[in-house]
């Protein structure tokens, strides 16, 4: 089993790598835009429920279903729609390409990790 300080060294010299700095771009690629646009569709329902309540509480037609109430569900659905995006992209395209450097690493490391 190797030390500690050879790890160290294997997880050093692999987030050194042109492989990993290639993944690593590839994951900030996807999850940054992501994050920013999940992050602006609930800040603008937390500033519209707090600025404009009026507008919230527009009813559709003759029903008892309000603007607030779709805007509401519809923070429910986009959370559940990015993450069933994330993850078929993470099984398309991020895990194969991890996977190889999954298994450097364990040879490199004896399996250690």
């Amino acid at each position: 089993m190797p030390d500690s300080t050879s790890v160290a060294e294997h997880s050093i010299a692999m987030q050194r790598s042109p492989e990993f700095q290639r993944l690593r771009r590839t994951f900030m690629t996807f999850i940054l835009p992501m994050t920013i646009v999940f992050l602006a569709w609930y800040l603008a329902y937390v500033l519209i429920a707090s600025f404009a309540p009026d507008f919230f509480a527009t009813r559709l037609g003759q029903s008892y279903f309000t603007v607030g109430l779709l805007f509401g569900l519809g923070q429910f659905v986009s959370t559940f729609a990015l993450t069933m995006l994330y993850s078929r992209w993470a099984n398309r395209v991020y895990d194969p390409a991890a996977d190889p450097l999954a298994a450097q690493m364990e040879r490199a490391t004896g399996g250690a990790l």
